[in-house]
């Protein structure tokens, strides 16, 4: 019998935010279940793990692309083989909220993504006056930005690790 069907299946997984979001510190609690401090990132932070999904094992790279303006306009070149895209927010800046919402529309448009499966992290739901998931789906229009797509919005802090691994599982069972 060939090799043929027996390499483990793969999924890329796109991490993406606006600066300041908490995409690594949410990539090293999931990786390392360690709060991390951080700097911004320049340019990408690329992590491997193994996952289950339907009972068999998966290979995930998730790629964490830097969110200050400068690397936004990289962020496409990381669509191509991306299975899914995870955009953190930070539930608890008001004030960048709507920054947030036109990347993650400019996103959504690329042509490489359409139909991928978009998980929206509300992260740091540990700060007073955070946002809730409603407000997140109605402040981002979800509703009317996903049609075509599967998308979830996780609650979720990335220091305390609250949400962290149930907004990754719940990235494995959507992607095809």
């Amino acid at each position: 019998m060939g090799l043929r069907g027996s390499k483990q299946p793969e999924a890329q997984v796109l991490l993406l935010g606006l600066d300041n979001a908490g995409k690594s510190t949410l990539l090293y609690k999931l990786k390392h279940n360690a709060c991390v401090s951080t700097v911004p990132t320049i340019g990408f932070n690329v992590e491997m793990f193994e996952a289950k999904k339907n009972r068999k094992n998966i290979a995930v790279t998730v790629w964490d692309v830097g969110g200050q303006g400068k690397m936004r306009e990289h962020w496409e070149s990381f669509h191509q083989d991306a299975a899914a895209v995870v955009f953190v927010v930070d539930s608890s800046g008001r004030e960048r909220l709507e920054e947030a919402r036109r990347e993650l529309e400019k996103t959504l448009r690329s042509e490489q993504l359409r139909g991928r499966p978009l998980v929206v992290v509300a992260n740091k739901q540990d700060v007073n006056g955070s946002l809730t998931v409603t407000e997140i789906k109605d402040v981002f229009n979800l509703k009317k930005i996903c049609s075509g797509r599967d998308w979830f919005v996780q609650p979720c802090s990335a220091s305390t690790g609250f949400g962290v691994e149930e907004a990754f599982r719940r990235v494995i069972q959507m992607v095809k």
